[in-house]
């Protein structure tokens, strides 16, 4: 793809138009993904932070389950961020036994393993494949990953603390996720790696 991507960012629940904003400064063409017939429009796909248990209820009241299900069996790029990874998970630890997610990344995660809203932190965090000094990580009632599959690439993980070595960012195909909230700070180059994906995968 030369020209620009279209990325949803799905608009059950969570920071919608903070991720909006940072893809549209990526250089991408963002737009809000409520219905079947503007995920179809899209290119690419963004799940955004929140709470992943409404996400979870919401994505079967708005019938996006399967759509987005089989978008993603189709090879469509997605990115989830926090609750986007929990979303993006096969399975989810801690979580309530109905939530269900679009089983995309061969992963384990933890939700809200880094302890509750009081616990929020922020850390330096060094992804690979993006150049530049450590990605300044916003960490909100986040998940980590216990365990990763074959075919998952590890791209970032905590390096000082009490939770260093966790696992907090990973790839699989065309699959991205990160426990932390990029689109709270500012710096837009995870979203522009994201891009970069999409217009590749096109």
């Amino acid at each position: 793809m030369s020209g620009t991507p279209v990325i949803g960012v799905l608009a059950l629940q969570g920071d919608v138009r903070e991720h909006v904003a940072a893809l549209a400064a990526a250089g991408a063409q963002a737009v809000p993904v409520r219905r079947t017939r503007e995920l179809d429009a899209v290119d690419g796909l963004v799940i955004p932070g929140g709470e992943s248990t409404t996400m979870s209820r919401l994505a079967d009241v708005f019938e996006l389950r399967e759509p987005i299900d089989k978008r993603i069996a189709g090879g469509m790029p997605v990115y989830g961020s926090c609750a986007g990874m929990i979303m993006l998970a096969t399975e989810v630890l801690d979580g309530r036994p109905d939530q269900r997610g679009f089983d995309g990344i061969s992963m384990t995660v933890r939700r809200n393993a880094f302890g509750r809203q009081v616990d929020s932190f922020e850390a330096p965090v060094t992804i690979t494949g993006i150049a530049g000094e450590p990605f300044h990580a916003v960490f909100i009632r986040a998940p980590w990953v216990e365990r990763v599959g074959e075919g998952v690439e590890v791209l970032g993980q905590v390096t000082d603390g009490p939770s260093a070595g966790r696992i907090v960012a990973v790839r699989q195909g065309n699959l991205l996720a990160t426990s932390f909230h990029p689109e709270l700070t500012g710096d837009v180059r995870l979203h522009r790696y994201f891009v970069d994906l999409v217009r590749a995968a096109a």
